[in-house]
């Protein structure tokens, strides 16, 4: 029977009429039916407030489903008038009591939904209760249910020792019970300012062996929390990524994701090439089959691939036939495929990317076409030995006369100008034949820069700067300043042709235009060619530092940074959660013996400069020498020098190695000295805000500052 006929605005009284009906009610269908309209009038948006008394006196109807709606009444009408939760709590009481585990999950969760001050009070008694009850529903449901009481009042679960039962809860021995355990203990990490989330090996095993048999969304659970276990020993990132890596063949395209990003952080800690080699082999199917899923499925896959291949480029090498588009894929598919494409190609399938990018260029979607375009001139700069087939295949685009087509090709061949100088100077007429099509500021600037650039190989290039700056006024910033500069570049190169030019544009750049940049840069080239023209000409005409690709790259402390939160928003915005979500704790990698071990050497991890070698040439570091190369004080006493002593090592110990991915944390973590222990405990645990334990790696001890311990787990 449908549910809709219960969607209709119904009378108070007639409601509280048929709830206090006399009449017999077997199996109180009656009730329950008059229950239904006032939850659906909830649900409506009507005011079914002053039902209350009539509703609760339901309560202790002993059926489930009347339980619910009473229950769900509460929980809507609770905040607004406290009175109406305080005449529940007896009944509270009795229910989280009930024989039936159902009723007593169903009252506990409801008490922890509700936000008043005397439920609150009351239920910390019965949710302790229910941690330790026989049925392993209640003791789920319970966990859950200190995490939602953290949100309420986070000084109550500190100090009522929630915090320890959820952690004895993680060797439970139903799955299901582990994974909300460990679903809470992350909740209340991510929003504590103090509580941390640290998870031991044997802890991390345990929780391995329960995936198997959690839900989907257990198992997405579990492998989170496995981003906050800090290998300290050879082989435990290998032994954890083995172990995690069935997950990778999940059908759930969140847990397969999860794994992925698990996995990407244990190669961190992996010292062996060969094992990092053979994870990289094994990440790449799950995947390509991301891409066989909705194009939503495939948009948020594409992204996460993205940071990935910027990290471990061998991941995908062979699978770039996998991110050629599709004619019916949206074309924000498209647009992540074609940054994926390019990052991918090599010389040993360029031939088969260049092709696919001749042909993207002919599609009908602007936005698309404008990006095929660009990213042919950007594999001319990536890949010496295709520039030419590049170069040529922009040609044959120009030809086409489409107008954006045109444009974004004179951009793109600036930057091949600029990258391979003096080679490909031939098809300057080719783009001089076009000047007319020009209406774009960037492409404006860009066959501007050619002009200047090459003025002495133009024979017209005054005619043609000349025809630009009958607008010069009404130009972009970005227009004007390339006018300027190629206007001085003609007069310096043929003196004779920019003579009547320059004066014009001085005047212009330093009397008429409120530019503050443009500006300034006409009063510098003025003086500059008035006061010593050959210093004008070594200035204007200096050597350009050569581009790259490279400077598409991520951030890398970003990018390292995003890579601890793949599967989230944060890798499909390509930010750091701090940036948009407030009192967002930072994720970076904590350093330890594992992890100063890899070799950074490799190119699969950041490259910052050492301390110890900055330090090395300064006044301060000569002088500490000169004290015996003092050690680190483990006392927190930096002997005078200001902290310098933290920086200095013995010439036989090995470099303080930078090992910060977050730029917040960077200096919390990066002066761990290698092989001494005593030192980066006392060093982290006095310098990051996240931390006030001193057990993070070797096992729990008490808190100095007084707060609550950081959960790391050693069972």
């Amino acid at each position: 029977m449908s549910d809709a006929k219960f969607f209709q605005r119904g009378k108070i009284q007639e409601l509280r009429l048929e709830l206090n009906s006399d009449k017999k009610d077997r199996n109180y269908t009656r009730k329950k039916q008059t229950l239904k309209k006032i939850v659906a009038n909830m649900t409506m948006g009507n005011d079914m407030s002053s039902l209350h008394p009539d509703v609760i006196a339901c309560m202790s109807i002993p059926v489930l489903e009347v339980k619910k709606m009473v229950y769900l009444f509460l929980i809507n009408y609770a905040k607004a008038k406290p009175e109406m939760a305080y005449e529940a709590i007896q009944t509270f009481r009795r229910d989280v009591e009930d024989p039936n585990p159902l009723i007593r999950a169903l009252a506990i969760r409801t008490m922890g939904y509700i936000h008043v001050d005397k439920v609150t009070a009351c239920l910390i008694q019965p949710l302790r209760h229910c941690m330790r009850d026989q049925d392993p529903y209640v003791r789920k449901t319970a966990a859950v249910c200190v995490a939602k009481l953290f949100m309420q009042d986070r000084h109550l679960v500190e100090n009522a020792g929630f915090i320890d039962l959820l952690r004895e809860m993680l060797v439970d021995s139903n799955p299901s019970v582990v994974a909300n355990a460990v679903a809470a203990l992350t909740e209340i990490s991510e929003r504590s300012d103090h509580i941390q989330l640290q998870l031991n090996m044997s802890i991390a095993s345990k929780l391995v062996t329960a995936l198997n048999e959690c839900s989907e969304w257990g198992q997405t659970y579990i492998l989170e929390s496995l981003m906050f276990v800090v290998p300290q020993e050879p082989g435990d990132a290998e032994m954890l990524a083995e172990r995690i890596a069935p997950r990778l063949q999940h059908a759930n395209s969140a847990v397969v994701l999860t794994a992925v990003k698990v996995i990407v952080y244990l190669m961190n800690y992996m010292s062996r090439e060969e094992d990092i080699h053979s994870m990289c082999k094994k990440l790449s199917p799950p995947l390509v089959t991301l891409l066989s899923n909705g194009p939503e499925v495939q948009y948020v896959g594409l992204r996460n691939i993205l940071l990935v291949i910027q990290k471990h480029p061998e991941i995908l090498k062979n699978d770039i036939k996998i991110f050629f588009c599709k004619y019916n894929d949206p074309i924000y598919v498209k647009m992540a495929k074609l940054e994926i494409m390019f990052r991918l190609a090599s010389e040993h399938n360029v031939e088969q990317v260049l092709s696919e990018l001749k042909e993207y260029a002919t599609e009908v979607d602007v936005d698309f076409v404008r990006k095929a375009v660009r990213s042919i001139g950007r594999l001319a700069v990536k890949i010496e030995s295709t520039a030419q087939r590049c170069v040529e295949a922009l040609l044959e685009l120009i030809q086409t006369k489409v107008n954006y087509v045109v444009q974004e090709s004179i951009v793109v061949i600036k930057d091949i100008f600029r990258k391979y100088p003096n080679q490909y100077e031939s098809i300057i007429g080719v783009l001089c034949e076009n000047l007319d099509n020009l209406d774009e500021p960037e492409a404006k600037a860009a066959m501007i820069w050619i002009i200047g650039q090459y003025a002495d190989r133009i024979e017209n290039s005054d005619e043609l700067l000349d025809d630009f700056l009958y607008t010069f006024l009404e130009e972009t910033v970005e227009v004007q300043l390339a006018l300027l500069t190629a206007t001085v570049k003609l007069f310096i190169k043929r003196p004779t042709a920019g003579q009547d030019l320059v004066p014009k544009v001085l005047k212009w750049a330093t009397e008429e235009v409120d530019n503050p940049d443009l500006r300034d840069r006409g009063y510098i080239y003025w003086r500059l060619l008035s006061t010593d023209v050959a210093a004008a000409k070594a200035v204007v005409l200096s050597e350009k530092p050569h581009i790259s690709t490279e400077t598409d790259n991520m951030d890398p402390v970003l990018l390292e940074e995003l890579l601890l939160h793949i599967s989230s928003l944060s890798a499909i915005y390509h930010k750091a959660p701090t940036t948009f979500i407030p009192h967002c704790k930072p994720r970076f990698l904590i350093p330890s013996p594992a992890l100063r071990r890899q070799n950074y050497n490799a190119g699969r991890s950041l490259q910052h400069q050492d301390s110890y070698s900055s330090l090395q040439n300064s006044a301060q570091f000569q002088q500490s020498q000169s004290n015996n190369m003092r050690s680190p004080r483990s006392d927190g006493d930096d002997g005078g020098n200001g902290g310098l002593d933290e920086f200095v090592s013995s010439p036989k110990q090995p470099q303080h190695q930078r090992l910060s991915y977050h730029e917040q944390s960077f200096e919390q973590v990066a002066e761990a000295s290698i092989g001494n222990q005593e030192y980066y405990e006392q060093k982290i645990n006095a310098e990051n805000p996240y931390r006030t334990d001193t057990g993070a790696v070797g096992g729990s001890q008490p808190s100095k500052g007084g707060g609550v311990d950081l959960m790391s787990f050693d069972l």
